[in-house]
């Protein structure tokens, strides 16, 4: 039996556990349904030493899904479907398609099939998919491998794409990111929910990781060599310090495809951790790149405040992105306080060119936008936008 340690966050006082509890020697201390009554008993138990099995918190956490996706069903039965609803489904189709072969991988034209799916969704709206990455507090983190590869896979197709890559090349890319993690995705799951680090047996299946995705994939009927080739060296490094050969000369597949990897995680939550804010995971790519032209691409496709980002504009109001436009410095933007700070029945486009709605810097505290549907900050209630309402991707500043 594996344990997982019992997150403090996933305990309602005076609701039935939806799991049994146990100590660290899997001795059982709470059967499932118990109610626990106060904060005090409740810390009592933490202080203990509280875990669960991780087969019956995956069984459980499945439930949720499957409860919470029927409850979207029924609410897609009562309003036009938006692209967001969309988004919000990719990641439970990529675990239908690589989550459930354990030890092996699905047949390749599967994982085809799911990018071009993907690519097109972007296509639809490059801003609504740049707000998806940046935007994840709604995003369960048990699920995080599925949308962790999901966000990597987007960024993939966006760099490449301003370094004018040719399309064969793109899709290797893209299809490495979307099975880079195909032996862990269940494992990052795990570790962005635990509360303590790294574990040892958890290095060693990180470590890995790269050669048994591209057993699997090899296995599985997959010939493209970029995309193994991409897959196999996306944690090797120049100088040699990489894993899992300690390789000094990476492809340039898997050189771009861990810029997108690192990046799109470093501005991910985990439970020890809050996301990085954009602009200081862009200057440590650009540190680490040497302003070299990955890093450049990353930093041009987001720009200065990428859509999602929270800011404040110089007449005192509180907005998010919604949109890049010509000039990295003046996105528009989506008010959702007054000049006072105080929340909007209403979001308000603000064009941030103009003096009195500039920005003046972004907002550190996430917690007003975090429960905000993006709906809402879009108005956005047509499967796609107009043509007039989806200015191009931000230019170089």
């Amino acid at each position: 039996m594996k344990l997982l340690r019992l997150p403090r966050s996933k305990v309602r006082l005076g609701e039935p556990l939806p799991w049994s509890v146990r100590d660290e020697s899997t001795r059982l201390l709470l059967s499932r349904g118990y109610v626990i009554e106060s904060e005090e008993q409740l810390e009592e138990l933490l202080t203990r030493g509280a875990f669960v099995d991780i087969e019956e918190a995956r069984a459980v956490a499945h439930q949720d899904e499957m409860a919470a996706q029927e409850r979207a069903n029924l609410s897609a039965l009562k309003r036009p479907q938006n692209l967001f609803s969309l988004w919000d489904q990719t990641a439970q189709e990529l675990r239908q398609i690589l989550g459930d072969q354990p030890e092996s991988a699905p047949p390749p034209g599967q994982i085809t099939d799911f990018s071009a799916r993907l690519m097109a969704l972007v296509d639809q709206d490059v801003d609504m998919a740049l707000y998806h990455v940046v935007r994840q507090e709604s995003a369960h983190l048990y699920y995080y491998g599925y949308n962790h590869a999901i966000h990597t896979a987007v960024l993939c197709l966006l760099m490449a794409r301003r370094l004018q890559w040719p399309q064969a090349r793109l899709l290797s890319l893209m299809h490495a990111a979307l099975t880079m993690n195909l032996s862990i995705l269940q494992l990052q799951g795990v570790m962005a929910e635990q509360d303590e680090p790294m574990r040892e047996s958890q290095k060693i299946q990180i470590q890995a990781h790269p050669e048994l995705a591209v057993r699997w994939l090899s296995e599985a009927g997959v010939t493209d060599g970029d995309w193994l080739a991409a897959i196999a060296q996306h944690h090797e490094h120049a100088d040699g310090t990489g894993y899992p050969q300690g390789r000094a000369d990476p492809c340039d597949l898997a050189i771009a495809l861990r810029v997108a990897d690192v990046f799109t995680a470093k501005i991910s939550r985990r439970k020890l951790r809050t996301a990085l804010p954009i602009q200081e995971a862009a200057r440590q790519l650009f540190r680490e790149d040497h302003g070299g032209p990955l890093s450049s691409a990353v930093i041009k496709e987001f720009g200065l405040y990428p859509p999602g980002e929270v800011v404040k504009l110089a007449c005192g109001e509180i907005g998010v992105v919604m949109r890049r436009t010509d000039s990295v410095k003046c996105p528009l933007v989506a008010a959702i306080t007054d000049e006072r700070g105080q929340p909007s029945v209403h979001t308000v486009q603000r064009d941030t060119s103009l003096p009195a709605y500039a920005i003046v810097g972004s907002v550190a505290d996430k917690s007003l936008v975090a429960r905000m549907p993006p709906e809402r900050i879009y108005g956005y209630n047509q499967l796609a936008p107009t043509a007039a309402a989806s200015p191009g991707p931000a230019s170089a500043a």
